[in-house]
């Protein structure tokens, strides 16, 4: 006598779903809140100021995500303090002036 396969289906890791926030596509390592220095070691590139008071500062910051090998891509990357905490940021993905 065969005995029935059952085929019990379990979530990958784990029972539970993951947080809203794993599911998200931007995989920017930065959080509402941190200051410059920990905006600056999380992204692994420094800060250039841009324009604003002491504390309301807009910061620049250039993110290599690769290439071809032959021409490398680089995002710029907005970031904006309020009372010198992270308030929002904002990818620059413009044209490329070379190629006009």
């Amino acid at each position: 006598m065969k005995t029935p396969a059952v085929a019990v289906w379990l979530p990958i890791g784990g029972p539970y779903p993951p947080p809203f926030t794993a599911t998200l596509s931007n995989n920017t390592p930065l959080a509402f809140g941190m200051d410059a220095e920990q905006a600056s070691r999380a992204l692994g590139t420094p800060l250039n100021y841009v324009s604003g008071r002491p504390g309301n500062e807009i910061y620049l910051t250039f993110r290599n995500i690769g290439g071809s090998g032959l021409f490398f891509i680089k995002d710029r990357l907005y970031l904006q303090f309020r009372k010198g905490r992270l308030a929002g940021w904002k990818g620059d993905w413009g044209h490329n002036w070379m190629w006009q």
